[in-house]
Formats: C-alpha cells, sequence, structure tokens
C-alpha cells in the first residue's frame, strides 16, 4: 500500500496538466470536427511565453509571488493572438472539407510553428523554475510534494468544472451544444455558427497554452516539446471519447495513472504501456470509452 501511494499522487498530477490540453483538444474537436495537430505547438508557444515572462519579472526584481499570474497571463496572450489569427487566417476557408484534409493542413501550422518557435527563441533550453518551489512542500504518507503540484491539480479540476457549468447552465453553452448536434439548423435558426467557431477555438487555444504555461516551471522549455505532448494528447483523448468532456478528464486519468505505474515499476516500456491501454480500449469500445451517439441524417 505505501508503494501505490507515489503512484496515485505522480498520476493525479501527470494526468491534471495531460486534462488541461486534452480538454482544448476534444472541445475543438466536438464543435468544429477538427483534429487539431497543431495543438502541441500551441501548448509549446505558452511554455514559451511563459518561460520569457517569468525570466523577465525575476530579471527585474519584482515581488516574487506575482510570477504566479504569468503563467495565466501568457495563456491569455497566446490564445486571443493566436487563436484568431489562425481560425480567421487559416481555418474557416476550409471548413466543409474531409476531416482528413483538415488534420493534413493542421499539421502543416504545427510544422510552421515548430520552425516560428526556433525563429524567436532558437534551440536553447529555457527554464522557468522559480515558482515550482516559491511555495514549498507538503508530505503525503511521508513523501514531500510541492504546494505548485497541488496548485496545478486545483486548476485542472477548476478548468473542468467551468467547461461543465458553462454548456450546461449558460445561454452560449446551450448555444455551442446546438452547433454540436447540428450546425446546418443552428444557423438556419439564426445561430453565429462562424463566431461559435472562432470563440471555440480560442478557448481551446488558451487551453492548450495554459498547459504549457503550468508545466514550464517543472520542465525544461525546449523545442519540439509540443510534437511529443501531442500523442499523449491524442491517447487521452481517443481513450476517452473525441468531443467527450468526461471523456477527456477519465482519458487523462487513465493514461497518467498507467504513466506513474509504468515509471515507478517498468520505466522502459513507459510509452509503451499507454498505446497499450489505448489498444484495449479500442478493441471494445472503437469511439472511445464516453463516445456521443452520432445524429444520422436522413
Amino acid at each position: 500500500m505505501t508503494d501505490l501511494v507515489p503512484v496515485l499522487i505522480d498520476g493525479i498530477i501527470y494526468a491534471s496538466y495531460l486534462f488541461i490540453i486534452a480538454v482544448g483538444l476534444t472541445l475543438i474537436y466536438g464543435v468544429m470536427k477538427i483534429l487539431n495537430m497543431a495543438h502541441g505547438s500551441l501548448y509549446a508557444l505558452g511554455a514559451y511565453v511563459t518561460a520569457t515572462l517569468v525570466g523577465a519579472w525575476f530579471s527585474h526584481g519584482l515581488n516574487p509571488y506575482g510570477s504566479f499570474a504569468l503563467p495565466l497571463l501568457a495563456a491569455i496572450l497566446v490564445g486571443l493572438v493566436a487563436g484568431p489569427i489562425i481560425e480567421r487566417g487559416l481555418l474557416r476557408f476550409m471548413y466543409g472539407n474531409d476531416e482528413i484534409v483538415l488534420i493534413l493542413v493542421t499539421y502543416a501550422l504545427l510544422l510552421i510553428l515548430e520552425d516560428l518557435i526556433k525563429l524567436v527563441w532558437g534551440v536553447e533550453s529555457y527554464s522557468a523554475y522559480q515558482p515550482y518551489g516559491l511555495l514549498g512542500t507538503f508530505e503525503v504518507a511521508g513523501l514531500p510534494y510541492t504546494k505548485y503540484d497541488a496548485i496545478l491539480v486545483g486548476v485542472a479540476v477548476s478548468v473542468g468544472v467551468a467547461l461543465t457549468w458553462g454548456l450546461a447552465r449558460t445561454r452560449q453553452g446551450k448555444l455551442l451544444l446546438a452547433v454540436i448536434h447540428d450546425r446546418e439548423v443552428s444557423a438556419a435558426m439564426g445561430i453565429n455558427v462562424q463566431r461559435v467557431y472562432l470563440v471555440t477555438f480560442t478557448i481551446g487555444t488558451i487551453l492548450a497554452a495554459l498547459a504549457g504555461a503550468l508545466i514550464a516551471p517543472k520542465v525544461s522549455v525546449v523545442p519540439a516539446m509540443g510534437v511529443e505532448v501531442i500523442v499523449l494528447a491524442f491517447a487521452v483523448v481517443v481513450i476517452g471519447g473525441l468531443g467527450s468532456l468526461p471523456g477527456a478528464a477519465l482519458g487523462a486519468l487513465i493514461v497518467g495513472l498507467v504513466g506513474s505505474a509504468a515509471v515507478h515499476y517498468l520505466p522502459q516500456v513507459e510509452l509503451f504501456s499507454i498505446y497499450l491501454v489505448m489498444a484495449l480500449v479500442l478493441i471494445f469500445r472503437p469511439k472511445g470509452l464516453f463516445s456521443a451517439a452520432e445524429a444520422r441524417k436522413i
């Protein structure tokens, strides 16, 4: 039982940031039917902007506790700038095409953004470690964990609750659900589908950037970090079911716990273990654990 405690805690922490990035990916797919390959690059942009802001903040000797607002600021900046530019400048011309075409378009965008990141920040690694240890640690079963990790879990839970409440309890959320179920009828009823797409993609971009911004103090910010995480994000949404928020939460928890167990007990098969779980889920549930029923047009 003592050995299971670090596996469970590390798995929950791991699942938290996976959920934040995966829920943005599944939200975009659920509304726009775009499997956004560039989502990982938007995650990387959030990490790089955070590292830049944190470095500038501490180099100027400002209040260190104010640095906790920088990841959120970075995510909003990336989302409000990159989201509308990508959606209005590129994706809106692609609506109506086959999903494979949209995947290829977003893959090309991923390559462009990866080169753009190298052009702006170079190929050196960046660090934003200062906020990570600022609040100190706490103990669980005699094992030390940073309070920053607890904040990460809290943010993930807050994001999930906010999205669930927004979709179920607000007028905008219900309009978005209407577009998900039938965009043509929604447009005929007077819903501005183009605006829904813009807002959805911007929110998804903010969530991707937020995941990168929050993980930046824990890791080295390096080129191609977005390519690595998008594979895990795809595993999460495929296991949970494309377009499902509960599916993204359950998928993130499964991937997080499996990855944590593999790291503790058999680290050489960590990535393989995640793919194995995904394959087993797809054998019995080809559309994921929480796949929604698809409307049939006759």
